[in-house]
């Protein structure tokens, strides 16, 4: 593995920054607010620092609606402060990751400003015009956010695409215009020092031309993982990431696991890493995230199975449960009221003994759990308020008591809680009225505790993290799920030339036997979430207590 790669070991801690912290009164998280929090991130021995989107914004969809590439969002700071994060965090030894959207742009860009209104603007095909059918939308094509994804300019009577939001105008990547200026806009950005980049939903940037009615789904598949991605991410990657050595992580949006394997190939000519979600889909009844349901253990085994052995060689993936779009793992899979500590640390250990580069999201690493919000005008995410409105609303679908159990689930909210840091108000968020309410559990659960308490989720996640960088296995061998039938255990094992790894994570609080053939080799347990097994040797029969883990591994 060659120092360009140091990716392969390394572990990414996500900022989310509007809600890490304020370094003042504003009630917004900052760039100052996250300088001050670095000697902790290096405590915890993260590598890098992923940051969601810091630039100009109008802020619709928190900051994935880019108005400026080149700016710094005034309610984060300054580019000044951004420099100094930047030296900061190096002179720390972390490296830092942007997060940068080029499906598409804020209709406040003064790309969109200009073709607004105006086919005879340089800009108007840097976006996707058609004109209307039957005097109504091109398609039936629909909105991630709700509703159909066409918008009329009713000045030149054509409507423009827009995936997301009806302020996130989605780009042109057939006009090489717009593939040039996304080249020397990443190329800005790297030339500053920036490490990598985290690209957002970057798998719907090649859309069929055609632009056909979908009879049976909602358009995806008409611009998911499009006839030209590949060549757009191969002409990108040419041109900016391998000339800087930049570490690319893609999120995929409804991909396959064929696309991610050339996404991902080891040639390095596409991107490093890919983000899927299908794990994450577990608890969606029927495909359908917005309802409230258990989630599918055996379901979610298969998809990581599915997964692990089929990049293997053949690609690399990011391994994560949080981040600011999905809720807080521990109240999702976990359970946050009778054994929060255990289940975070089991579930944390679940998806960090895989193969791929780990990601923690900011709060993961003390158990932060779902705020368990009571009413609708505690949310801001547009998502779900938006779907709050269409189901209860306008197709009265289910009732209001209904729909706030499935967002109290569901909702991009949920992990969009101000960083708990300590006891005093706010959670020591800010000084000020935060953004967003601080979950109210915020006394139990914060920072400081957990750095007082050796035997908090704070020193697992830290060991989990020096674990991957000193044991080869973790980063190289294959992958068995060794229990794929068992309805309370995962277990499975990761084997190269030298080592058998083998990861056992009780998901429930049944106490759960296990016979293991173990017994009599050269093993040790490297990791446990009880404290009593440090000591232990591995035994062939084994009890498995409620949420609990235990790593061994074996010396060929």
């Amino acid at each position: 593995m060659t120092n360009s790669e140091w990716w392969r070991t390394a572990t990414v801690y996500q900022i989310y920054p509007k809600s890490f912290c304020d370094s003042g009164n504003k009630g917004t998280g900052d760039l100052q607010g996250i300088i001050s929090k670095l000697d902790y991130l290096q405590k915890l021995g993260v590598d890098a620092l992923w940051l969601t989107p810091v630039y100009k914004s109008p802020m619709i969809d928190n900051g994935y609606d880019i108005a400026d590439y080149y700016s710094i969002n005034p309610d984060f700071g300054t580019m000044t402060d951004f420099d100094e994060l930047l030296a900061q965090a190096k002179s720390r030894g972390i490296r830092i990751i942007m997060d940068i959207v080029v499906n598409h742009t804020s209709t406040e860009h003064h790309w969109f400003q200009s073709a607004l209104g105006n086919k005879e603007s340089e800009y108007r095909d840097y976006y996707i015009w058609k004109d209307p059918v039957d005097g109504k939308e091109p398609t039936n094509w629909q909105s991630k956010f709700g509703g159909n994804a066409w918008a009329l300019d009713e000045v030149t009577n054509q409507y423009y695409l827009h995936l997301f939001a009806k302020e996130q105008a989605d780009l042109n990547w057939e006009n090489p215009k717009v593939r040039q200026e996304v080249k020397e806009i990443i190329s800005f950005w790297a030339e500053k020092g920036i490490d990598g980049f985290r690209l957002d939903v970057i798998n719907l940037i090649s859309k069929q031309q055609e632009y056909l009615n979908d009879d049976i789904g909602d358009g995806r598949r008409f611009y998911t993982d499009g006839p030209k991605v590949h060549q757009y991410l191969q002409e990108i990657s040419q041109a900016v990431f391998q000339k800087y050595g930049s570490v690319t992580v893609g999120e995929m949006s409804s991909t396959t696991l064929e696309h991610c394997q050339q996404y991902s190939a080891q040639d390095g000519k596409e991107l490093s890493m890919v983000f899927n979600f299908h794990h994450l889909k577990a608890d969606y009844k029927d495909g359908d995230k917005w309802t409230k349901a258990p989630f599918d253990f055996l379901s979610l085994k298969s998809i990581f199975n599915h997964w692990q052995t089929g990049l293997n060689g053949n690609g690399w993936g990011a391994l994560f449960w949080c981040n600011h779009d999905q809720p807080r793992v521990v109240s999702r899979l976990g359970n946050d009221q009778e054994y929060r500590e255990l289940s975070a640390k089991m579930l944390a250990s679940s998806v960090h003994m895989m193969q791929g580069t780990p990601y923690i999201y900011q709060g993961e690493e003390i158990g932060m759990t779902n705020p368990h919000y009571t009413s609708i005008e505690q949310y801001r995410d547009l998502e779900s308020t938006n779907m709050f409105d269409i189901m209860v609303n306008q197709d009265q679908s289910v009732s209001e008591s209904e729909m706030l159990e499935i967002l109290d689930q569901k909702s991009r909210d949920n992990s969009r809680t101000p960083m708990q840091w300590n006891r005093s108000a706010n959670a020591g968020f800010s000084k000020g009225l935060p953004w967003i309410s601080v979950a109210d559990n915020y006394k139990e659960i914060n920072a400081q505790q957990a750095v007082e308490d050796k035997s908090s989720a704070f020193y697992f996640y830290q060991k989990l993290i020096q674990l991957r960088k000193n044991i080869d296995v973790i980063t190289t061998g294959n992958y068995k799920d060794l229990l794929p039938e068992h309805n309370e255990l995962f277990c499975y094992q990761r084997e190269n030339k030298t080592h058998r790894l083998i990861a056992i994570h009780n998901y429930y609080k049944n106490e759960v036997g296990l016979n293991l053939d173990v017994e009599g080799r050269d093993a040790e347990y490297i990791l446990s979430n009880y404290e009593d097994m440090e000591e232990e040797k591995p035994q062939s029969n084994l009890v498995l207590r409620p949420y609990e883990c235990r790593v061994i591994l074996i010396k060929k």
